[in-house]
């Protein structure tokens, strides 16, 4: 039923203001309710639509140019010296410097510099562009510490196949050479095994291949000839690899004046000429080598530590670590556990052996100096990770809890004097910053399901390999707070170990005041009343004895 109503109005009255007035409502239509379509209804569940006030587009493709993009980075090095100044030898910098401030427009020219750089000092005096504002900002999603894999190095995949040494190169550090050996009681196979070197960037294909003629246990590149690498061989050989005169030794030790057993360590010497290096083996001698004269070892050292002059009393060596800042010094790690500090100035062989520490409960997997305190030096052995110093002979300064696991090697990190990292036979490697906690661990990774068997840190402390059982070498990128000396580091580390070095020396001169005091008691004492107290003693003795007796007929 339509209903319509029709609303009039005459045209001179547009405009008009209107003129509203009351009156009672007035019935126009009336609808009756038909209750039989009541029967007909249909009741409908609630239903959700979702409306989106957003203009619809459809999916459309178009061709565009292709942008190839490239990020380049510039390696600075100290240039401008002359071929025949070699820039990591000290003195031949200092003689060449003073011989260029004598010149007589050296003065000259470092006015008109000066004049320049005023301007650029007074400009960095107002604001310093390079300096870093907020060096500890850490964003909420941020972790404090963590690590990143870069790339797996993986052309050996068996366990015969160990990566037991890793040696980075020193120009560029862009390559790394890894020694193959299998270093087990009774290992399965004994065939001999390729070395390799990777190039960081390409973890697919080695980018060279040492055919040794026994299996490498080390490997060192030399840092003056970045392309020759010194090698330990199993069967105690030593040779040189030269990488532009191809995969096989240049030059070799004679097998009848090497070691007799495999090498553990091979290191190269700070010398001018860059061609002196020494080696230690399982056998208890250290040889020194000149490349110059590989026939036979220049001098050699049989680590004799009861001092009975004989080759068959010597200690089976483990480990052997050199700093080149403190070049007449050496350490030996011991199969024993004992750690060695040697010098090349004696004569001798038993005054060559300095001082001995206790070591550990097991062989020495590693030892190395503190990078930026020499007096300071760590060690792994067994299932701890001690820190000792040279000032204190019988005992460490700092050990860490011991650990479930066996630990194989541990490092310093070159970046932070607080920061070292070390493995265990689990596949995990623990970093420790002794500056945020001593007690534990500051982070745990683990990376392998077999044994970690080797580190190595790059020289800028950003990077370390790990060498697993496996033959599978990790490269790890360490975060900014790991790796980035933070503000007064140093001195906060340097009195930590002061400290800890005065509390040891402190708590052995006690203990060695209290144990001459027992032993002069002792001394004094006459003949009869030490009689008397041995009777005493013997009496309760055997009268808990016939007590043990009696309760047992009893039951």
């Amino acid at each position: 039923m339509d209903i319509q109503y029709v609303y009039t109005k005459k045209r001179n009255q547009f405009g008009r203001p209107t003129n509203f007035s009351d009156r009672p409502a007035e019935i126009i239509a009336e609808i009756v309710p038909n209750f039989n379509l009541l029967q007909e209804f249909i009741y409908r569940n609630p239903i959700d639509i979702g409306i989106q006030n957003s203009i619809p587009l459809s999916e459309h493709e178009i061709n565009t140019i292709h942008y190839n993009t490239e990020s380049k980075g510039i390696n600075h090095t100290e240039g401008g010296w002359p071929k025949d100044v070699n820039i990591q030898e000290q003195e031949q910098i200092n003689r060449y410097r003073k011989k260029i401030e004598k010149d007589e427009f050296y003065l000259n020219s470092l006015y008109h510099l000066i004049q320049d750089l005023e301007i650029s000092i007074q400009q960095n005096n107002a604001i310093n562009i390079h300096q870093t504002y907020f060096p500890n900002k850490i964003d909420d999603y941020d972790e404090l510490f963590n690590v990143k894999t870069i790339n797996s190095y993986n052309y050996y995949q068996t366990i015969n196949h160990m990566a037991n040494h890793i040696s980075w190169q020193p120009d560029g550090q862009r390559k790394m050479a890894v020694s193959y050996c299998n270093l087990d009681f009774n290992p399965n196979r004994i065939n001999t095994i390729d070395s390799l070197v990777w190039d960081i960037e390409n973890p697919n294909k080695p980018d060279f291949i040492l055919k040794p003629n026994s299996s490498l246990t080390t490997v060192e590149f030399n840092p003056k000839d970045t392309n020759q690498i010194l090698a330990g061989c199993h069967n105690g050989q030593i040779c040189i690899f030269d990488l532009r005169k191809g995969n096989h030794a240049v030059e070799q030790s004679l097998i009848e004046f090497s070691h007799r057993e495999s090498v553990r360590n091979a290191l190269w010497l700070q010398s001018k000429t860059g061609t002196e290096f020494f080696s230690a083996s399982s056998d208890g001698k250290i040889y020194w080598w000149d490349t110059k004269k590989m026939n036979e070892p220049v001098d050699q050292l049989i680590l004799d530590l009861d001092k009975k002059e004989r080759s068959q009393y010597a200690s089976a060596i483990t480990k052997l670590e050199y700093d080149s800042s403190i070049p007449t010094k050496f350490m030996v790690g011991t199969e024993t556990g004992r750690i060695v500090l040697c010098t090349r100035k004696a004569k001798s062989d038993s005054e060559r052996i300095n001082i001995i520490y206790p070591g550990h409960s097991g062989p020495i997997y590693s030892i190395q100096r503190h990078p930026f305190f020499n007096k300071t030096f760590l060690s792994v052995g067994d299932w701890t990770l001690r820190i000792w110093s040279e000032e204190i002979r019988d005992d460490y300064i700092i050990c860490t809890k011991p650990d479930k696991y066996y630990l194989t090697d541990a490092q310093w990190s070159p970046g932070r004097p607080g920061v070292f990292i070390s493995s265990t036979t689990e596949g995990s490697i623990h970093i420790w910053d002794l500056l945020f906690k001593q007690d534990e661990p500051t982070l745990t990774v683990k990376l392998s399901e077999e044994a970690i068997t080797c580190l190595s840190f790059q020289d800028q402390g950003r990077y370390i390999a790990c060498g697993t059982k496996d033959g599978n070498v990790t490269l790890i990128e360490l975060c900014d707070s790991l790796c980035i000396l933070e503000r007064n580091e140093k001195q906060l580390v340097a009195s930590m170990f002061d400290r800890e070095t005065r509390r040891t020396h402190l708590l052995e001169t006690r203990l060695r005041l209290k144990h001459d005091k027992q032993i002069r008691t002792i001394i004094n004492r006459s003949e009869e009343e030490l009689k008397e107290e041995i009777e005493k003693s013997t009496e309760q003795f055997w009268s808990i004895i016939t007590k043990e007796k009696i309760q047992l007929e009893n039951k």
